[in-house]
């Protein structure tokens, strides 16, 4: 008879713990979100939480990598019509935000990033950086294209596009829709093209 595999287990442990991490912030909201109800809720000690995690931030901010597919995305795309390509993108993030399930587990995070200088590190590191980087990129692609001026500042541009639409969402300032996202990258690319 076969011994059972130890990592198989503690993967096992780890998915069950990330699940029941979001399904409970769903359920309870963040502030009332305890290490005990997720522990119980995922069938493991306290013990094994706090082994691997270092806060309820951090648990939750592994948990939205997870199922958000840390690693796996890829380059922004890059039909050659760079409104239609940053349109889609946004598209997308405003569904993503205005998906029930994961808007009270993604604004528990972004509090928790504000507070815990640690986390926030590793925010940068894991997701914020990289994602930065493709979107970046992708702005450079349409530079050399010609379509953007060759002296827009990246960085300005990154914020310019995707910064009004974390900002509708984080403060509730206003419905989150495909048109309003439409119109921030019209209102955007018009500034940034060349002349």
């Amino acid at each position: 008879m076969k011994s059972p595999d130890p990592a198989r287990r503690s993967e096992t442990a780890r998915r069950a713990i990330l699940t029941a991490a979001i399904d409970l912030v769903g359920e309870v909201g963040y502030p009332k979100l305890g290490i005990e109800a997720i522990a119980q809720a995922a069938g493991v000690g306290k013990q094994t939480i706090y082994r691997w995690w270092s806060s309820k931030g951090a648990l939750l901010f592994d948990a939205f990598l997870t199922f958000a597919g840390e690693g796996e995305a890829a380059a922004l795309p890059d039909t050659g019509d760079l409104a239609a390509d940053l349109k889609l993108v946004l598209r997308a993030t405003a569904d993503e935000f205005g998906d029930p399930r994961q808007d009270l587990a993604m604004r528990a995070m972004h509090v928790e990033i504000v507070n815990d200088q640690a986390l926030a590190a590793e925010y940068l590191e894991r997701l914020d950086g990289p994602m930065r980087e493709r979107k970046a990129e992708r702005l450079r692609a349409a530079v050399r294209a010609g379509q953007l001026a060759g002296d827009v500042d990246i960085e300005v541009a990154v914020d310019m596009i995707w910064g009004p639409v974390l900002n509708r969402w984080l403060h509730r300032t206003g419905p989150l829709t495909h048109e309003y996202v439409d119109q921030v990258v019209d209102t955007a690319l018009r500034g940034l093209q060349p002349r």
